[in-house]
């Protein structure tokens, strides 16, 4: 079966004003489901994850990318796991989906990347990929970020063990092929009509936002600022974040955010394809998804 035919959708279009927004899932990953609270007692979390109907051990993390058409622009936002990870089987999938969905990887003008784990930069180290992109393409990341990688400190992670290598590596060689690319900003910046990538920090220094803003309408593409269990448990530590409590402030100001405004909010590992609303709940907030349109 090819991908166009595959019976669980891999593509998800949503109009924001007069910008095109498409969630793109570069498939899932497995991991250790302990990584998702650190800093709370481990029957909490069997708990929550029993309510969730998720596994108690090892769980699927989704990965969700977006491409993003504002007047002249097709911004790619992140670019999946890659596909150089044995380990990681079911995700990789970007070339192929951004091909199903009739996104032509020459077309891309720009790629804002939330942060430099490996999960949201492999994809633009895939030959399949990174051979069809444009000689002029932008590479937006903030200056932070950038730096960070050069010597990362992973001191306060709770990761399995071989991951912070393999995150050092992937980084350092991403950083070596795309340096002359990379067009990195301080605190925000805006890199089509509408579409404004701000730096959050918290899981990692330069870790940033993507809003888009059209008309009446708003999305934000949150990256890894919120994890699913961070409605209900904001406070709740995951294991890679690098400044676990600056990650827990910029998390509750987000969703404050978001529930304030209405707008709708994507982000990398929620649930595919992750469009929703945020609800107050209490000192708590709630995953309303959005209704699909079809």
């Amino acid at each position: 079966m090819s991908l166009v035919d595959e019976l669980v959708p891999s593509r998800y279009a949503v109009q924001v004003g007069d910008v095109d927004v498409m969630v793109i899932s570069d498939g899932v990953l497995p991991i250790t489901a302990s990584t998702l609270a650190t800093n709370v007692p481990p029957a909490d979390l069997s708990a929550w994850l029993k309510d969730m109907y998720l596994p108690p051990e090892v769980t699927d993390w989704p990965l969700n990318v977006a491409v993003v058409r504002s007047g002249d622009k097709t911004i790619l936002v992140d670019s999946g796991l890659g596909t150089e990870f044995p380990g990681f089987p079911r995700a990789g999938q970007l070339a192929a989906r951004l091909d199903a969905a009739g996104v032509d990887a020459a077309s891309v003008t720009d790629v804002v990347l939330t942060h430099l784990h490996m999960d949201h930069i492999g994809g633009l180290l895939v030959d399949g990929l990174r051979g069809r992109l444009r000689t002029d393409l932008r590479v937006h990341v903030a200056a932070a970020e950038a730096e960070f990688w050069e010597a990362p400190d992973f001191s306060r992670t709770v990761m399995p063990a071989p991951i912070p290598e393999v995150l050092r590596s992937t980084a350092a060689r991403f950083l070596d092929v795309y340096r002359g690319r990379l067009h990195t900003f301080e605190s925000d910046v805006e890199v089509a009509p509408g579409v404004v990538v701000r730096r959050t920090g918290g899981h990692t220094p330069g870790h940033s936002i993507v809003r888009v803003e059209s008309g009446d309408d708003a999305l934000t593409f949150a990256g890894d600022a919120v994890f699913q269990p961070g409605f209900e448990n904001p406070s709740w530590q995951n294991g890679f974040e690098h400044d676990p409590e600056e990650s827990t402030r910029v998390r509750l100001a987000l969703l404050k955010e978001l529930a304030a405004t209405g707008e709708q909010l994507v982000a990398t590992h929620l649930p595919f394809p992750s469009l929703c609303h945020v609800a107050e709940a209490g000192n708590a907030y709630r995953f309303v998804p959005s209704v699909w349109d079809y």
